[in-house]
């Protein structure tokens, strides 16, 4: 049980700083994240199609299809353009995994952090990494590593296709090594194989150090067109940071180009779907035409529409919104339109209706399949004629105003059954845009943790963590049938409940029945694909698989106890008292062992009840 204890730094979230230096001969034994960390990181959802590694969809395809991408691109475009493209596209991997890999483990040392890299490349299948000999140091910004690669896939394919050659051939893997290590330092580290089995080397040698330290850099430089990716902040993989360890860094928006505090009116996603729909509005936002928004309950429409509206040359002009499932029938056409005094009982002065609030700006219509056959009828002559009369008036406004609606029904049904105009819908229907439920872009879905845990900490004044790594892979498997308001509420109710200082667990956010619409999977230790152990929220039913020896390890430390339903102190006590029994009450001993130091677990060991 000595090496599972290193896990209490991580439940605890200790305050010890990672060194700023190190070399890969500092690094001891069993650091976390270890292989067995990386690998329960690697999730499989076989039920909606989808593979993810620390939060971030990945692909599992044969090799062969790399190497015909390959050819094709070599063939096609000649082999130093084709080299440059799979460099970059080795580059935002490695990026990506880096920023991945320091969220994912937030508490791990720099120098444990660099060790991930050749792990996480094992486990993707590229190749076999073997650290030769690395150090850095982060004050500075100073890097020299040196690796060694076994059973390049790069190779394989190109010496199958090509045979021994003069030019060293694993682009991919260079790009990914010098995207990961990049984005760990902050600065350009320029990695180069200085021996390749495709030039007849029986191994592959690769050494990276800062761009500036290589005599002859222009062309990888012009290879890597590395200004789009590597900036002030690091790399822009950290834009697309998961959720899982709790990073409070603020995220940008889709729609800006610099990174700025996540504010309550931004939209955040990197999604295929997501970045359509947002292509979608910035084509749109400098024309004057009418947008239709159609999308499930809780997509996020309204959002949308305001941002339509502020990247539209009517921003500085009032943007003004209407729930028109809200507006009782008989009071719809003054809300619209306005009423003069005296229109009827009760209307003692003369008001101005949504569409003369909203002249020289932008008029939201929300849910306008709710809006009655007599209601829609005014509401299209006023959009055909640009004018309008308020109730009991006699004189006909002119009104300059962008319309944009947003349906959760499909109107073009709605029409042919009649229950919406069909002239109204064709007078809508000019520019639509679909927003996609949340379980078609679960790619987002770590950015709006993180988004939302910003926002709710702020706004109820609590300092947590983070979330916890199976709440995050959970949330990945959940379908959410209320889409993003649901995700923001769960986050809400997490940050409520979850203790100070503490993570937010499953217990603090399945608390009204959900449950989770597909099974997960890990890879276990021995290789074999098993039912990931918190794929399950609870009172979700999670089928029982039989247990390892380190969850029978686990079942009897804990008494037989369901460690879910544990709270983090009384983990935490078990695991401390289990420590120093082994250790025979030796304090600095058990601290190592529990990845704390002996300060830490001195304090932990005072907050106690006497007589503990």
């Amino acid at each position: 049980m000595a090496n599972k204890l290193i896990s209490l730094a991580e439940l605890s979230r200790g305050t010890q700083k990672s060194p700023a230096r190190g070399a890969s001969e500092q690094l001891p034994p069993g650091a976390a994240p270890t292989l067995q960390d990386l690998t329960e990181c690697l999730m499989f959802s076989p039920g909606d199609g989808r593979i993810w590694l620390n939060g971030a969809r990945m692909l599992l395809m044969h090799s062969s299809g790399i190497g015909a991408l390959r050819r094709e691109l070599i063939e096609s475009m000649g082999l130093a353009r084709a080299r440059g493209i799979m460099l970059r596209t080795g580059y935002h991997c490695g990026a990506r995994d880096a920023a991945l890999i320091k969220e994912r483990f937030p508490e791990s040392d720099t120098l444990a952090l660099f060790a991930a890299g050749p792990l996480i490349h094992a486990i993707e299948g590229a190749v076999k990494v073997e650290p030769v000999h690395f150090e850095f140091d982060m004050n500075l910004g100073t890097y020299y590593g040196e690796f060694l690669w076994h059973h390049s896939s790069e190779d394989d394919e190109h010496i199958a296709q090509y045979g021994i050659g003069t030019e060293p051939a694993c682009w991919m893997q260079t790009g990914y090594a010098t995207g990961y290590t990049s984005a760990m330092v902050g600065r350009l580290i320029l990695y180069r194989e200085v021996e390749c089995r495709s030039t007849g080397s029986s191994i592959c040698r690769l050494i990276g150090k800062p761009a500036e330290e290589w005599d002859d850099a222009e062309e990888d430089l012009a290879d890597l067109n590395a200004e789009p990716f590597v900036g002030s902040g690091g790399s822009t993989a950290a834009r697309h940071a998961s959720a899982k360890g709790g990073d409070k860094g603020a995220l940008p928006s889709a729609l800006q180009a610099d990174p700025a505090p996540a504010q309550d009116g931004e939209m955040v996603g990197i999604s295929s779907a997501f970045n359509a729909a947002c292509h979608m509005l910035r084509r749109v936002a400098p024309t004057q035409a009418t947008v239709l928004f159609t999308g499930e309950s809780g997509v996020g429409k309204e959002m949308f529409a305001r941002m339509l509206h502020r990247i539209s040359p009517r921003s500085e002009a009032p943007f003004v919104a209407i729930n028109c499932a809200a507006i009782p029938e008989n009071l719809m056409e003054s809300e619209l339109f306005g009423v003069e005094r005296g229109a009827f009982t009760g209307a003692t002065q003369s008001r101005a209706g949504r569409f003369e609030r909203a002249d020289g700006g932008t008029l939201f219509l929300d849910e306008i399949a709710t809006l009655s056959l007599v209601a829609q009828g005014k509401l299209l002559r006023a959009l055909q004629e640009g004018e309008i009369e308020r109730v009991g008036g006699s004189r006909t406004l002119k009104v300059d105003v962008r319309v944009v609606a947003a349906t959760n029904v499909d109107l073009r049904a709605a029409a042919q059954r009649g229950e919406f105009r069909e002239d109204l819908f064709f007078r809508l229907n000019v520019f639509p845009i679909h927003l996609p439920p949340l379980r078609e872009r679960k790619e987002d879905i770590p950015l709006l943790m993180t988004h939302f845990l910003h926002r709710f900490t702020q706004r109820h004044g609590r300092q947590l963590s983070g979330f916890t790594p199976r709440t995050a892979d959970t949330l990945l498997a959940y379908d959410f049938p209320g889409n993003i308001r649901e995700l923001q509420n769960l986050v809400e109710r997490g940050v409520i409940s979850a203790p100070d200082g503490g993570a937010i667990d499953l217990s603090h956010l399945f608390t009204s029945g959900e449950r989770l619409a597909q099974p997960m999977f890990s890879i276990g230790v021995r290789g074999q694909l098993a039912a990931a152990p918190n794929d399950q929220a609870p009172g979700a039913g999670a089928t029982s698989e039989p247990a390892s020896a380190d969850n029978q390890a686990l079942q009897a430390l804990f008494g037989g106890k369901d460690l879910r339903r544990l709270s983090l102190q009384e983990i935490e006590d078990t695991m401390i008292d289990h420590c120093l029994a082994e250790v025979k009450g030796n304090v600095s001993e058990a601290a190592r062992r529990l990845g704390l130091t002996r300060a830490q677990l001195s304090y932990r060991l005072s907050r106690r009840p006497a007589g503990e």
